[in-house]
């Protein structure tokens, strides 16, 4: 699913992870399936490691910022940012999802999380367990006026810093080997970077992509809260 920092035009603006609902699609997949994979992943059920508390009752806060499980009311706005190619270029879809705010209703599922700024809507996250004890996350800061301003770099910490409470060992992520500004970000919580994945899967227009993988464990995760 990845998450975000940037618009995907240049990799400049901060739209963190880059896959906020669905996992990165290698080569092997043609674009179609990346398409299916999305609404497959969208209603898949993780399962949670038993410290965890479910996700309904994820409310993460710090200051004005507010980590939170999606519900029916936030579709709309999320298909909005599904369908914005500036906003779902780095995750592979350079022309947006095409998706509606009733797909986006079916497809809610725990782990599927909004950040709110003073009550606003300004981006999405997410986590799912992908072994005992690590988790993968994504995120976006979706609301162009609320990037460049290290909004994103504070949402993570929060969620990371929540999810170590909750019996998580590790946690990675992937990000687009173009997404510099994204890399800085993670390098600065202190995620090390594991691999990098050359032309490794294909976006929209079938044009090949890398990816670069981190991972990050609590002794070496520097929290900006």
């Amino acid at each position: 699913m990845h998450s975000m920092f940037d618009t995907g035009k240049t990799g400049n603006q901060l739209i963190f992870a880059e896959k906020p609902h669905f996992r990165p699609v290698t080569s092997e997949h043609s674009v179609e399936n990346r398409a299916i994979l999305v609404i497959q992943y969208a209603h898949a059920n993780r399962q949670e490691t038993r410290q965890m508390k479910r996700s309904n009752q994820v409310r993460i806060q710090h200051k004005n910022l507010t980590i939170r499980q999606a519900g029916a009311a936030d579709a709309k706005q999320l298909a909005a940012w599904w369908n914005n190619g500036a906003v779902m270029a780095h995750a592979g879809f350079p022309n947006g999802l095409g998706t509606t705010e009733e797909e986006v209703v079916k497809g809610l599922r725990n782990g599927l999380l909004v950040v709110e700024e003073s009550d606003r809507l300004i981006g999405e996250c997410n986590y799912h367990n992908v072994s005992d004890g690590v988790a993968e996350i994504g995120i976006k800061i979706c609301e162009t006026d609320c990037q460049n301003r290290g909004v994103g770099r504070k949402v993570l910490s929060m969620l990371i810093n929540w999810l170590f409470r909750n019996g998580y060992a590790k946690i990675i992520l992937d990000t687009n080997l173009t997404n510099t500004r994204a890399q800085h970000v993670y390098e600065s919580l202190g995620f090390r970077k594991v691999r990098t994945n050359i032309d490794s899967w294909k976006d929209q227009l079938g044009r090949l992509q890398s990816s670069v993988d981190y991972e990050l464990v609590e002794q070496d995760f520097v929290s900006y809260e």
